[in-house]
Order: structure tokens, then C-alpha cells, then sequence
């Protein structure tokens, strides 16, 4: 679905990506984890082709170039539209791609009840809690049904009780769909509970130091003592990194 090909990125004498190199399979939930300022979001933004970079990504076999109508983006902010509706902004992408306003009206429908959001259709963003914004945001990123979904942080800003909940809801919304997605976090218990596959930076300029595949029943117990040992793992190679 995804392959990156030697992707670096320099800005100036700064050098962010080296030779990055991975596959990402239709279907898989692929976590990125690695230092804080390390490149996540620069490498994030690459495959969604908002950021220029050496190198070749490649989308269904297809060199990448530009901006993807099959990529969905969910932003770490709350990047929602504050004049429009829940509907309305479910709506925004399917009104730029010109769909049908009563093929347009039956996908937000859908993705309302997709989302439970029955009941909060023409509530404004000011009128929803974090995670509800949350909810509406990854709504309108595959409102237009791109093949991959792409997240940096999206929960980052929200209190442990909703980021957990939220993170089930992504699950059951990624089993439904079959979306491919690769999804950046600071958080190893988050990415040990998403992923399918967990892959750890190095800090700047990022390279790939290690991937985990992740040997887990999809009903996955945060205590359970292969989760806090796969946990460890990822901690022990990502503590490395922050020794000079």
C-alpha cells in the first residue's frame, strides 16, 4: 500500500529524515514512536505530500507526487471548521471534490452513526467536548474514504480517561473500514494498544533503529503481563535514544 525509498529531508544545514526506508501493508495499523522532535511529523507530512523531501514514497505502487486524494490527514490540534456544523464539517471535502449533495447528505449520515454522533449533527465545535472534536475530526478525514489515514498525535491533548476511550473507538472505526493507517505518538502504551506494527525512530536526524510487530490478541489488556513486557521492550530501544 505504502513503500518509502531512502526519504530524507534537510532544511538548510539541518538534516531531519536519513534514509528512511519501510513497507506499509493495506490494511495494517503501523504506530511511528521516537524522541520528541525527532521527525515524526516531518516524515508524516512526506507520505502525505505536504512536505517536499529526497528520496521516493510510493502509494499502491505509484511514485507519490504532491497531495493524494487517497490519504486522509488527522492534525494533533482541533483543526475543526468553528462556522460550521458537525455535519458541516463532515461535509467540507465532499463539497470540494463537487459529490452530489444527496450522495453527500447519505455519507455524513452514515458517518454520523459510524461515529455515534446522533443527536450532535448541527452542534457547533464550541458545543463538543475534546474528544468529541476528536470524533469529528477523523469523521471529516475519511469522509471522502481515502485508502489510508493518516495521524499525528490526534489524542495527544486530551485527559487519560477520554484518550482511552477514543483509542477503542479508532479500533472498532479501523475494523469497520479496513483503512491503512499510520499513526504518530509519544506514548508506548498507546502504540503497544493500537498497532498492528510499531516502528521506533531514532532521534534527529531520524532513521528507522527497530520495529516491533506486535503478537497480541485485538482485545488487549494494558496489565496483562505480555503487554507491559512488549511495552518495556519499545521503552528500553526509544531510551537509548535520549543518551547522548
Amino acid at each position: 500500500m505504502i513503500r518509502l525509498e531512502n526519504v530524507s529531508k534537510s532544511i538548510g544545514d539541518l538534516e531531519i529524515l536519513n534514509n528512511i526506508s519501510f513497507p506499509v501493508k493495506k490494511g495494517e495499523f503501523l504506530c511511528l514512536v521516537g524522541p520528541s522532535g525527532c521527525g515524526k511529523t516531518t516524515l508524516l507530512k512526506s507520505i502525505a505530500g505536504l512536505r517536499n523531501y529526497a528520496g521516493s514514497i510510493f502509494i499502491e505502487g505509484t511514485q507519490s507526487e504532491g497531495i493524494n486524494r487517497k490519504i486522509g490527514y488527522v492534525f494533533q490540534e482541533f483543526s475543526l471548521f468553528p462556522f460550521r456544523t458537525v455535519k458541516g464539517n463532515m461535509d467540507f471535502g465532499l463539497e470540494i471534490q463537487k459529490i452530489p449533495r444527496k450522495e453527500r447528505h447519505n455519507i455524513v449520515k452514515s458517518l454520523i452513526e459510524l461515529f455515534r454522533l446522533e443527536g450532535f449533527e448541527n452542534a457547533y465545535p464550541h458545543e463538543l467536548s475534546g474528544g468529541m472534536q476528536k470524533k469529528v475530526a477523523i469523521a471529516r478525514a475519511i469522509a471522502t474514504n481515502p485508502e489510508i489515514l493518516l495521524m499525528d498525535e490526534p489524542f495527544v491533548s486530551l485527559d487519560a480517561q477520554t484518550r482511552n476511550m477514543l483509542q477503542k473507538e479508532l479500533l472498532r472505526i479501523w475494523q469497520k473500514t479496513q483503512k491503512t493507517i499510520v499513526f504518530v505518538t509519544h506514548n508506548v502504551d498507546e502504540a503497544v494498544f493500537l498497532a498492528d506494527r510499531v516502528m521506533v525512530l531514532t532521534k534527529r536526524p531520524a532513521s528507522v533503529k527497530t520495529e516491533f510487530p506486535i503478537k497480541l490478541d485485538r482485545e488487549r489488556d494494558r496489565t496483562s503481563y505480555k503487554f507491559v513486557e512488549v511495552r518495556k521492550e519499545i521503552l528500553r530501544e526509544l531510551e537509548v535514544e535520549y543518551v547522548d
